[in-house]
This record gives C-alpha cells, sequence and structure tokens, in this order.
C-alpha cells in the first residue's frame, strides 16, 4: 500500500508534493486518492504553489472559495487550473462551483446584511480605512498577484493596486456623506424628509483585465453604502479577489459580509442564480455588451438595481493643429497599456490628412522599441494576451484590415515563444468597413485611418452602437468644446490618453452601460426612502 505523510506547514508546498508523485495512470491516481481521502485528495488539488507566486506574505494566496468566513471547496471537489499567460506554467487550482455554493453564497449575504446593513457609516468608514492601508502595507505582493495571473507588467500590476485601493480609500471617505434632505412641505404640519440606505446583498461580477480593480470600483461602494454582496471573479483571475478577501477579513469585515464564489463551466447556472435570486437586491457587472444584455434580461426578472459597465469601441482623433508628439504619447498611454486589454482603450485612431503621416511614422518608431515578454523582467513594457481566444481575434482583425487594403507598419503576428505573446502592431490606411472598426479588438493594435474635416470624423467616431469612452486631441479651445459635446460617450479625454482615477464618473452611454461608478457610485448601492413627517 502506498503510503504517504502530508507536509507540515514548513514543508514544500503539498501541489509541489502532489506533482512530485509518479501518478501517471489513471489507476495510479486512484489507488492514491483511496489512500488518502478524497477530501485530503481535493484539497490537495485545489492548492497553489506559492513558491511560484514569490510572495513576501505566502498566506495571501487563497485556493478556496469564501462563504459566510469560511474558506470552502467545491462540494464535488471540482477545481479550476489557473495558469500564468506569460509563461503557461499552473499557478494553482481554485474550486469549481456551482449553484449549491452559489446559493449558500446568497444566503450568508442575506443573513449578514441583517446586521452590517445597521452599522453606523463611521464604523464602515474605519474597516474601510483599515483595508485600504493593508493594501498599501502589501502593495507588492498585490502587484505580483496581478501580474502573475494577468501578464501586465509588474510596473502596471502594482498601479493597479494603487488604483484598486484608491477606491476603498474613496468610498470609506463617502460612507460618511451620504447624507438626506429636507424637502420644504407645502403644508404647515409635514416636513419631508429623504433618507438614504443600502439596497442590500449586491452580486458582483467582474472582468480579468483588471482583476483588482474591477472588485475594489464595486465592493468599496457596495460595502460603503451598508451592502452586503456575492463575487464571481473570472476564473482567469482568481487570486486577485481571493487576496483582496483575506486582507477584508484581516480588516474586521464580519463573516458573511463578503463572498467569493469560482466557477468557469458552471458560470451559465451561477450567473443566473446571482442575476434572479430574490435575495439579491443589486447586480453590478463589468464585461462585453452581449452579456450584460444577458445578465439585464435575468435581472429584469426582479426589476432589481442592476449597473453595467459593457464594451466601448474608443474613438481617438488627432486634428491638425494638435501637438503631435503630446498625440502619440497620448495613444501609446491610451491603447497599449495591459497591452490593449482595457475597456476605454483607443480602437479607432482618425488622424487628420495633413499629419496623418507624421503621426504614423511617430508612432510606428515608438511602438518598434517596446519590449514584450514575462511581466517580472522589468525590461518589458508590454506583456502577454490573457490566452489563445485573445490572440485569435487579434490576429483576425488584422488579417481582416490587410484584406481590405490596410498597411503594416509594426508587428501584425504572435510571437512565437511559449506564453500568448502578440507583437505591438500599428496599422495605416485602415478602411472604415474593417472590422476592428466595428469591433472591440481588445489587444495591442493601432488601427489607423485617415479623415478630412471635422464633421467628418465626428460622424465617424459616433457610428457605433456603444459610447464608453473617446479622445481628441486638438489646440483650438472652440473645437475642443464642440468635439468633446458632441462625441456620443460618457467620458471624453482631451490631450490626454489617461481618464480614469477614483474621483470621476465612471461609465459610458448606448450599449456602454447603465448607472456610473467611481465618485458618484455609491449612490448606485443605496435606496432613497422619503419619511413624511405629519401633526407638526
Amino acid at each position: 500500500m502506498l503510503r504517504l505523510s502530508l507536509p507540515s506547514s514548513s514543508s514544500p508546498p503539498i501541489a509541489s508534493t502532489l506533482r512530485s508523485l509518479p501518478l501517471r495512470t489513471v489507476a495510479a491516481r486512484q489507488t492514491f486518492r483511496n489512500t488518502i481521502g478524497l477530501n485530503v485528495w481535493y484539497r490537495m488539488a485545489s492548492t497553489a504553489n506559492t513558491n511560484v507566486f514569490g510572495l513576501k506574505d505566502p498566506s495571501l494566496i487563497k485556493t478556496q472559495g469564501f462563504i459566510d468566513g469560511k474558506w470552502v471547496d467545491a462540494r464535488d471537489g471540482a477545481t479550476i487550473r489557473v495558469t500564468n499567460p506569460a509563461t503557461e506554467e499552473e499557478l494553482g487550482t481554485v474550486p469549481e462551483m456551482g449553484l449549491a455554493e452559489t446559493q449558500a453564497a446568497i444566503s450568508a449575504a442575506g443573513k449578514a446584511f441583517e446586521t452590517w446593513g445597521r452599522t453606523t457609516a463611521k464604523s464602515r468608514h474605519d474597516i474601510l480605512m483599515k483595508l485600504y492601508a493593508l493594501m498599501q502595507e502589501n502593495h507588492d505582493d498585490l502587484g505580483r498577484i496581478i501580474t502573475l495571473e494577468n501578464g501586465k507588467p509588474l510596473a502596471e500590476g502594482k498601479g493597479e493596486n494603487a488604483y484598486s485601493s484608491s477606491f476603498i480609500e474613496w468610498y470609506a471617505e463617502e460612507a460618511v456623506r451620504t447624507y438626506g434632505e429636507h424637502i420644504p412641505s407645502p403644508f404647515t404640519n409635514i416636513r419631508n424628509v429623504v433618507i438614504k440606505q443600502p439596497v442590500g446583498v449586491v452580486s458582483i461580477l467582474t472582468p480579468w483585465n483588471f482583476p483588482s480593480a474591477m472588485i475594489t470600483r464595486k465592493l468599496g461602494a457596495a460595502l460603503a453604502a451598508g451592502c452586503t454582496a456575492v463575487i464571481k471573479p473570472p476564473p482567469e483571475t482568481p487570486f486577485s479577489a481571493l487576496a483582496l478577501t483575506e486582507l477584508a477579513r484581516r480588516a474586521g469585515v464580519p463573516d458573511g459580509v463578503i463572498n467569493v464564489v469560482t466557477t468557469q463551466k458552471n458560470v451559465g447556472e451561477v450567473g443566473r442564480e446571482m442575476c434572479e435570486s430574490k435575495t439579491v437586491k443589486k447586480v453590478s457587472f463589468t464585461g462585453s455588451t452581449p452579456v450584460a444584455k444577458m445578465l439585464y434580461g435575468m435581472a429584469a426578472s426582479t426589476l432589481k438595481k442592476i449597473s453595467i459597465e459593457a464594451g466601448g469601441n474608443a474613438p481617438f482623433i488627432v486634428f491638425d493643429d494638435a501637438d503631435i508628439d503630446q498625440a502619440v504619447d497620448g495613444a501609446i498611454a491610451c491603447k497599449f497599456r495591459g497591452s490593449g486589454q482595457t475597456c476605454v482603450c483607443a480602437n479607432r485612431i482618425y488622424v487628420q490628412s495633413s499629419v496623418y503621416a507624421d503621426f504614423a511614422s511617430r508612432l510606428a518608431q515608438k511602438v518598434a522599441g517596446f519590449k514584450v515578454g514575462n511581466g517580472l523582467d522589468d525590461k518589458t513594457t508590454h506583456g502577454p494576451l490573457i490566452h489563445d481566444r485573445a490572440i485569435q481575434k487579434v490576429q483576425r482583425h488584422i488579417d481582416d484590415a490587410v484584406s481590405r487594403g490596410a498597411n503594416v507598419l509594426v508587428g501584425g503576428q504572435r510571437i512565437s515563444t511559449p506564453g500568448t505573446f502578440f507583437s505591438p502592431t500599428v496599422l495605416s490606411e485602415v478602411p472604415a468597413d474593417a472590422l476592428l472598426n466595428s469591433e472591440e479588438t481588445f489587444g495591442p493594435v493601432a488601427a489607423l485611418t485617415k479623415f478630412e474635416t471635422e464633421a467628418d470624423v465626428l460622424e465617424m467616431a459616433n457610428n457605433t452602437d456603444v459610447g464608453l469612452a473617446g479622445y481628441f486631441f486638438s489646440r483650438d479651445v472652440g473645437r475642443v468644446w464642440r468635439v468633446a459635446e458632441r462625441l456620443e460617450v460618457g467620458m471624453v479625454g482631451t490631450n490626454t490618453g489617461l481618464i480614469s482615477h477614483a474621483t470621476i464618473p465612471f461609465g459610458g452611454v448606448k450599449e456602454s452601460g447603465i448607472g456610473y461608478e467611481g465618485s458618484h457610485g455609491i449612490g448606485e448601492y443605496m435606496n432613497q426612502k422619503l419619511i413624511a413627517f405629519g401633526g407638526i
């Protein structure tokens, strides 16, 4: 009989032990399971190799879901494999949860709301500020987790943690400023008072491109308002969400207030329950427009509140009076951050004909100097795409544009090394009917299209069903006002490619979403209640 001494806390990680065992056949694995018992087997299967992460505090790596204050596995022991897109190395596994776990998480959040919803704004402020402090203390580790599971350069990973923690700080301060109001009555014996109260249990569904910030932008507002939450992080990047949950626990967030359900194959039933459960009073989602529409329809079954930040197709316009160097720098910051995998990055770059050649040449020269590689390499400027499907979409868009007459100035193909790397690309002479002008590419492709007049470019820029962000460069103050007002988007950057931070309202128009996050976001998690005092 095979005997196994399970490692102590000072021994090598248990996942490493498991991988080192000669269990190459189904029969061998079955014998091993029978020997140690299924529960131990499942725990070993859902363990991360903390040596791979290389953290100062390895206890931030959690490989279980979190329900009612407890770290838990999937009831059937199923797991999801999480890999580093830069190396294709396994980072660890997390539970493949389903309907039962989701219902348990919602139930726990509902029970916790009974007390958390009645806490004072000051007490919620204090706990959130403790969480903010912990995120600052663990800045390097949290940034490293982001880089390892998402692929972005370490500087961007740490930058995301700073961005992510800024939402916690902002909403901590907003918690104590959720003022009501007194409305004068037309009757002498009645006084009208409006108060604000938390909506209740909130479902939070987030994407992989900002695995930390997309959670805190929602969770910070929910907790500050007095809501409890069930979070479904993306299967590609769950470790950031779980690390944040661990820090929230350390900060004093009570059991049941935050719950995390990890899933991949069961996303349909999990998402439906998170939207249709009568216990859930609000849904907050960031992701693609098709998925947003689907979740919106599910949430409509109980007419619950909803916030959606969906797809973008941002225009980036360079007028002939622009500072070209500034415009090139703005395009690089906007288009290539996160290797083009951001919802507000430039997707369609329109350049006025008289400066087109100059802009294209300068942009191509700078992009050619990018260093693509592992985000942990301090020389790397741009990391991998998240998975092969992203590579395939980028290549499809480039091939389509070239088939319609576009020219490749830089890049244009996958990099033939391990990992999901794609060479940063600049295309010129991209026709208006190219796919990448109608679909969000979500990759490192700058597609340049020539225009002649302000009226022409505004018509092209607004010719889309979505409207999240838009950018333009001009030194004509009259044009700045005209174009900013006429662009059909929720956010405009004039002479800058970077617009997002905690203090601004973040959201879009048309099919880019409903509601706002950031500075105005806490109101999305509260109900207004009129109290009319009579007999005065």
